[in-house]
């Protein structure tokens, strides 16, 4: 190797030392960390005590657990799809060419952007249950007794999918306009030149052509459910009851609040394990659906 080459990738590596640095302390670090903690018993005020995987075992009997792991499969099973089918839709409205155009891609991306802490606000006051604009409309409509929302053990995480999508669909929405105008419109014109209709050319062109871009998506939605913590802290704070408890909210109260950092590491692993799982599925999924296109 000449040592121009040496003296190239030194420069590169000295470019890549800074984000280096910061995946070792704030990634890398946490993760062996966490991993070496969850196998101990561990209150912060009193030494670690080594306790082998009854952390884990403990995860069985442990309702609490239980039932933050299915509310956050039920929030992420809604969630995704919904969330994908509104960017979509919303990018092929807005991948049209007309007047203002870029004031409404603005308007639709705005929420993503804003402060959550004032979005949850806000999206509370609406679902207020007496005062509410929501309620009082349903009142209006002849509705006698409408939902109590976010004080209601059936509709608490509803509400929290409808925000979480009102605030995500403008950032996905950017993704897919991405996409859309990388296909070549020659294809579109071809297709209406053979008889194609407008789903006809969805379903074989636009479909087909953003499957990357889906893939991705779905991989940044589904690591991005399972990690859902400020909405819910901030809206429902893992009620009523434990209706909207999901598993990072857990995590936090089993480690801030009950200070028992070992527990809350090996709920953390068993995450981290399902979030990989989840991923490496979509990887081999993405693959048998290219090769099938």
């Amino acid at each position: 190797m000449t040592k121009r080459k040496v003296k190239n990738m030194a420069i590169a590596y000295l470019f890549l030392l800074p984000n280096l640095i910061g995946f070792l302390i704030f990634t890398l670090i946490p993760i062996v960390c966490s991993m070496g903690l969850s196998f101990m018993e561990w209150d912060s005020a009193n030494p670690m005590v080594f306790v082998g995987f009854e952390n884990f075992k403990r995860l069985w009997t442990d309702d609490t657990f239980k039932i933050s792991l299915w509310n956050t499969v039920y929030y992420s099973v809604f969630t995704v799809p919904l969330t994908m089918a509104a960017a979509l839709g919303l990018a092929i409205i807005l991948n049209q060419k007309m007047k203002g155009i870029n004031i409404f891609r603005t308007i639709f991306f705005f929420p993503h952007v804003a402060s959550l802490v004032a979005i949850a606000v806000v999206w509370n006051l609406l679902f207020h249950p007496t005062l509410g604009p929501v309620n009082n409309i349903l009142r209006f409509l002849g509705v006698a007794n409408p939902p109590g929302w976010t004080s209601s053990i059936d509709w608490a995480m509803p509400v929290i999918i409808i925000v979480s999508i009102w605030k995500s669909m403008g950032y996905y929405m950017i993704l897919y306009l991405s996409g859309l105008q990388a296909i070549p419109r020659e294809l579109y014109e071809a297709a209406k030149v053979d008889g194609a209709n407008s789903f006809q050319r969805f379903k074989s062109i636009t479909l087909p052509m953003l499957t990357p871009t889906t893939f991705f998506v779905s991989i940044m939605l589904t690591i991005a459910c399972f990690k859902v913590f400020d909405l819910v802290s901030v809206m429902t704070n893992g009620g009523p009851g434990r209706a909207t408890n999901v598993l990072v909210f857990n995590i936090y109260n089993t480690a801030f609040i009950n200070y028992e950092f070992g527990y809350a590491s090996a709920i953390s692993m068993i995450l981290f394990i399902i979030v990989l799982a989840i991923t490496i599925v979509q990887f081999r999924a993405e693959k048998k659906w290219v090769s099938y296109m």
